[in-house]
């Protein structure tokens, strides 16, 4: 858990796979209070608002190519997850902002992390990263439109 701080390129994925695979594709609803205007929209008082994080992980005005999965694009920028950036919000932002987020920052790393170090990968009937469908389906959570199955492979130790 130390060494995560010193590990840019596994933060830089974890950060991809939070903007472009969003575990809850909207965030919870939040009503409004009093009407308000915002970049020439008005909101009427007692709307219910809900954020599409789905949406806004692949807004191709704030991301270039934003469905390819790109983890160096987040190697030199300092977008961070935690309410901070409005362009990555998996977590919400603001004083409603998920309480949980340093557990499942830390677990996240942590497990895939473990993964990767005891583990060679390779895909279910030997096809390639590029043939596996990354389609997924709506609801409360984001799921595979068609399950991936992938097969951990022991390493060898020398």
């Amino acid at each position: 858990e130390s060494d995560i701080p010193r590990l840019p390129y596994l933060r830089a994925i974890v950060k991809e796979t939070f903007r472009l695979h969003p575990a809850a594709p909207l965030l919870l609803p939040h009503k409004c209070e009093q009407d308000v205007e915002i970049n020439g929209y008005v909101i009427p008082r007692n709307a219910q608002i809900l954020i599409n994080a789905w949406a806004i992980g692949r807004d191709s005005s704030t991301w270039s190519d934003p469905e390819l999965f790109t983890p160096e694009r987040f190697i030199a920028k300092e977008t961070d997850f935690k309410g901070q950036h409005f362009e990555l919000i998996p977590f919400g932002a603001g004083r409603r902002i998920c309480p949980g987020i340093p557990l499942a920052s830390r677990m996240v790393h942590l497990m895939v992390a473990t993964l990767v170090h005891n583990f060679d990968w390779e895909l279910d009937g030997g096809r390639k990263p590029e043939q596996v469908d990354m389609d997924e389906r709506f609801g409360i959570t984001m799921q595979k439109s068609i399950p991936l199955k992938a097969v951990p492979i022991k390493l060898q130790t020398f």
